[in-house]
């Protein structure tokens, strides 16, 4: 399978939600790496993105990302996620160590995002984003680091991010994978409407 070298230069929409969910209900994590834990509670995001054209790749994800510490270093840790392109799921893997699984996805913007989820006909999840927010343009963009186990080492990844963002109203149910979330509901949700995103090259 080819898949295009990094970075990856990709634009789109995205919609998140953060959680607060016991720390000892987290999938594992790489070696020495940490969960950011508020009073006990490990902090949890999760997204539909839908990456259009124009960017490198166009595709749908659904995600599942922990707030991270590596001594002193903070990040995230994709735990679980879903692609609906073999490219990014090649990709995602060997670059990255992210991994990255196979899902069909049905997602629509307007007049407010629903998304869904399903790998071999059971679902994923499915999320609502409505109400949203008179949009905030970032004044400069947003950096992170993505903490992944690869080949045995712990790899760094930079990402960078701009975009207009609005608080939101999100809704999720979930299932498979992402049970570890069920019952539980988000703290705050926003959407990035027509966000830019660089992701890579890999630190190591």
């Amino acid at each position: 399978m080819d898949y295009p070298p990094e970075p990856w230069d990709l634009r789109g929409h995205g919609y998140v939600s953060l959680w607060l969910v016991p720390a000892g209900v987290v999938p594992s994590l790489p070696p020495g790496v940490r969960p950011v834990t508020l009073f006990g509670r490990a902090v949890v995001a999760t997204a539909f993105v839908d990456y259009l054209p124009g960017g490198l790749l166009p595709y749908h994800e659904l995600l599942a990302a922990v707030a991270v510490r590596q001594g002193g270093r903070f990040g995230l840790t994709i735990t679980d996620i879903w692609v609906d392109s073999p490219a990014s799921r090649e990709g995602g893997r060997e670059l990255w160590g992210i991994p990255k699984e196979l899902a069909e996805f049905a997602v629509r913007h307007e007049p407010s995002f629903t998304g869904g989820a399903t790998a071999d006909g059971a679902l994923l999840a499915e999320a609502r984003v409505g109400g949203l927010s008179p949009g905030l343009k970032l004044p400069f963009p947003v950096r992170g680091t993505v903490l992944q186990a690869l080949r045995g080492a712990v790899a760094q990844t930079p990402v960078r991010a701009a975009g207009t963002v609005h608080l939101g109203v999100g809704t999720w149910r979930v299932g498979g994978a992402l049970g570890w979330l069920r019952g539980r509901r988000p703290f705050l949700t926003v959407a990035a409407r027509d966000f830019t995103m660089r992701f890579g090259p890999r630190r190591r």
